[in-house]
Order: structure tokens, then sequence, then C-alpha cells
């Protein structure tokens, strides 16, 4: 597919800002002449992913054609057009997809925008409908009225979350456990969440990160072990074994490592974005580069956990000895920026936390490696968030 115009960057923006999901494709000559158009790696994900069709599972010729149904967008209109999905006998089956009148829309080589939705494929041409404009319009259109429900759909779980939270802000309540980890498993179960350490989100989709404001500190991100296959050392064991110190009865290593600086146990980050590797490094003689983690690893991670998140902030009280939570706001992220997150490891804003400790039993628990990131700093990662007050 071809570069982008500055235009059509712009009304992709505007797609991505209203959380609408697409996937693009581009028209050549030769295919709206032939009605015929590859569907490219992207677009195959995208329905595969959506769960609109598998061609991995679908057997060549036109008699396992698939057809669904789908529109095409004009700027006061939509037309209906059937989506045709198959494999050909020729050319190893390679997978194609058509629109049919696609011709009098487009024109060779514009870009299409696809979106799954509500049993429709979804076709809006990117370059020429005028997309912020219908989105800022004060009156109804069809892609307007689209991405409303599309939003609608899409919001039915926050809705219901945030409902629940504004019940359980109505009054304090007591912690669970003495723990800095508590403000969390507390909100988790007055949610009726079962504790446990899946890496999956929280809540039908949605990851639950609470925290004390007042205290400000960074907000946890994901927890990623490094690649051992890729790394000198092959465990959190070596890791321990190799920097780790006596506090009272605990052997550990529990601290904070960044790529600005050193930390008192000579440990620092380095982004290596040749390689595409994030390299923890020791100034200890004859350690240097330890453990690896392939950055795209780490974005699959970020991707998967910060989906959709809700960050709720907490004021902490002491009612009769005991400490007390009054959760009192959300900020609701969606999608991550995926480049921001080597560029804030690079400034520091995004940062490592070990937590390893070997036990009475000998037994070594790691919690981590958590990647954080400081306070007040999710819109460096994230498109602009909601804010919601529990209290009102």
């Amino acid at each position: 597919m071809r570069t982008l115009t500055t235009n059509e960057e712009e009304k992709l923006k505007v797609l991505t800002e209203n959380s609408v999901s697409i996937a693009l494709i581009e028209p050549t000559e030769t295919g709206l002449k032939k009605s015929i158009m590859d569907a490219t790696g992207s677009v195959r994900n995208y329905l595969r992913k959506n769960n609109f069709h598998d061609y991995s599972l679908q057997s060549q010729g036109p008699e396992n054609k698939i057809i669904i149904e789908g529109l095409i967008y004009e700027e006061n209109s939509v037309s209906k057009s059937n989506t045709s999905l198959y494999r050909p006998n020729t050319k190893s089956g390679d997978p194609r997809i058509w629109f049919s009148g696609l011709t009098k829309h487009a024109n060779p080589n514009d870009i299409l925008a696809l979106i799954c939705f509500d049993g429709k494929i979804h076709v809006l041409n990117l370059t020429q409908l005028p997309v912020k404009k219908l989105m800022d319009s004060a009156l109804i259109n069809p892609l307007k009225e689209l991405v409303q429900a599309i939003n609608e759909v899409e919001n039915v779980i926050s809705n219901e979350l945030l409902l629940m939270l504004r019940k359980i802000a109505k009054t304090p309540i007591p912690s669970m456990v003495n723990a800095d980890t508590s403000v969390g498993r507390t909100l988790e179960t007055a949610l009726g969440i079962d504790i446990n350490s899946s890496k999956q989100p929280d809540y039908k989709g949605i990851e639950l990160k609470s925290y004390r404001d007042s205290k400000g500190n960074r907000k946890n991100l994901f927890a990623q072990v490094p690649e051992w296959k890729l790394s000198k050392f092959k465990s959190s064991a070596e890791i321990l074994d190799a920097f780790g110190y006596w506090r009272e009865d605990d052997f550990k290593l529990y601290c904070t490592v960044s790529a600005i600086t050193r930390n008192s146990q000579g440990l620092t980050l380095k982004v290596d974005s040749d390689i595409n590797q994030l390299i923890e490094n020791s100034d200890k003689q004859g350690v240097g580069d330890f453990v690896v983690w392939t950055l795209d690893k780490l974005h699959e991670r970020l991707l998967e956990k910060h989906k959709e998140t809700f960050w709720v902030a907490a004021d902490t009280m002491q009612i009769d000895g005991r400490e007390h939570f009054q959760y009192k706001q959300v900020e609701h992220t969606k999608k991550p920026i995926v480049s921001q997150f080597d560029i804030l490891l690079e400034q520091g804003v995004i940062t490592l936390d070990h937590l390893i400790k070997r036990n009475s039993k000998g037994k070594v628990v790691e919690k981590g490696p958590i990647f954080k990131i400081k306070p007040n700093s999710l819109d460096l990662l994230f498109p602009p968030s909601d804010c919601y007050d529990l209290m009102n």
C-alpha cells in the first residue's frame, strides 16, 4: 500500500480518536478494471480478529466463496455492496476481496478504510470522504451515525463498570491487607473480581489500575520477564545472586532501573532500536549486558494489558486504626501508542522495577520485572483520555 497523504493521515487520526478500529486497502487500476483486490495480511488479520472471516480455513475455488453484506459510504448516502471473500484456484489460492459497485465510489490508488461492525463490512473512501467535516457537523449523517453506534456498543462495558465504581465510591472501604498492593486488591474484591496472576485484563476486557492519590507513585503498566534465551543470565535467581543484598532476614533485589542513570546496584537500561531490544546492563566487572527484552514483546504486552484501562485514584484515611480507601476518580484510557513506549523508556519516564527475593525455604520469588510510568505521564503514552468524578 502507498504512503498516506497528510490529509489521509488526519482523517485516520479522527477515526482513531473516536475509537474506530479499521483496516486499510488500496485498489489499483488493474484491480478496479478486473473487480479484484488482494486481501493483504493486515486485512486478513483484521477480518480474523473481528471474527468475520479466516482465509486460512477457506478452501480454493468459486464454490467456496463467502459473501458478507457491505456498505459503501458517501457524504450523505450509503450504498449496499456485497463483499466477496474467496481464494481462486490459480496462484496458490492467494486471498482476494471485492466490493460490488466499488468502481462507482473509488478511483485507482484511493485508500479505503474497512470497518467490521454489526455483521457488515463498512467501506469509507478515506481519500475522498470529508471525515472531519462529517464528524464535526451538527447535522446527522451516515458516518456520524456509524461512529456513534460503534461507540455505544464499545462503551457498554465501561458504562457498566463506571456505575459499579460510583456505588463503591459512596463510602470508604476498609483495606483488605496492610500492603502497598491493598488499594488494588480491595477494589477488585469490592467489584467481585477474583484475585489472580492472570495477564488478561481484569473486568470484561478492561484493565483496572488503582493507586493512592496522595503518594504520587509511578503507575504499573505490566510485568514481563526477560527473553532468557537471548540473555546472558538465564533466570531471576542469577540476577538476584549477582546484585542482591541482605535486608533483615531476606536476601532481595528491590530496585528501580532507568535508561537515564545507573542505580545504586550499578544497573541501567539501554534501548537499541537497531536490533529492536531493551537491554539491562551492569557496570560490574565481567557482567555488562545481562538480560534482554524484545521491543516487539513489550509492545505486545502493552497492547494486551491496556487496550482499555480504568486508572482509579483513591484517598486513604485511618478509621479505628485501619486504613480505608475512598475511591474518587477514574481516568479512562484506550489503545496506547506503542511507538511512544520506546521513547518514554529512553527518556526515563517508563522504568523497570525488580522485585526478587529468596524466601526462607531457599526458593527465589519474582514479582516482576514490572514496567512503570511516572505520575501524570499517561497522556504521553495514550490518546486523549476521559476523566470521571466518582463522587458526583
